[in-house]
């Protein structure tokens, strides 16, 4: 599955303001952080900001901040603010669909892309930083074996 850039700049800033809930960020910071436009980010802050998933401070020392459930916030909530996922949108019509191999085809690609959403709406925002923390505690120890 490939995302918009902007789909991942939302991951990322939400990924990353959830993770440290007791600090306000800048767009400046996150960016910096992922290799990314702050100005793109910035816009892409706004669009979660009306969603109701940050908040922005404004004044010294401002930034933003998760406003959001990360227990139930899912990967797929986020995706569906900037890309259309809905699972009713018909495929579009592709050479040898009318054939009992395009059809079957088209049936085991619809099927893949169900279950792709499916799994995204199962992780929630607290599951993916469970497994960054396992990632970097297990990197650690694999560090100290050395």
């Amino acid at each position: 599955m490939r995302l918009q850039k902007a789909t991942r700049c939302a991951l990322f800033a939400v990924l990353e303001l959830a993770g440290q809930p007791d600090r306000q960020l800048s767009a400046t910071d996150i960016a910096e952080r992922y290799g990314i436009s702050s100005n793109h980010l910035a816009k892409v802050l706004r669009d979660l900001g009306r969603a109701g998933l940050v908040e922005s401070v404004r004044g010294a020392g401002g930034g933003y901040r998760f406003a959001g459930n990360a227990r139930r916030l899912t990967l797929f909530d986020v995706i569906a603010l900037f890309e259309d996922v809905d699972a009713a949108r018909p495929m579009g019509r592709e050479p040898g669909d009318h054939t009992e191999n395009g059809q079957a085809l088209r049936l085991v690609l619809q099927e893949i892309d169900d279950i792709a959403r499916a799994t995204l709406r199962s992780i929630t925002i607290d599951t993916m930083l469970k497994t960054t923390q396992w990632r970097r505690d297990r990197a650690a120890r694999a560090e100290t074996v050395r």
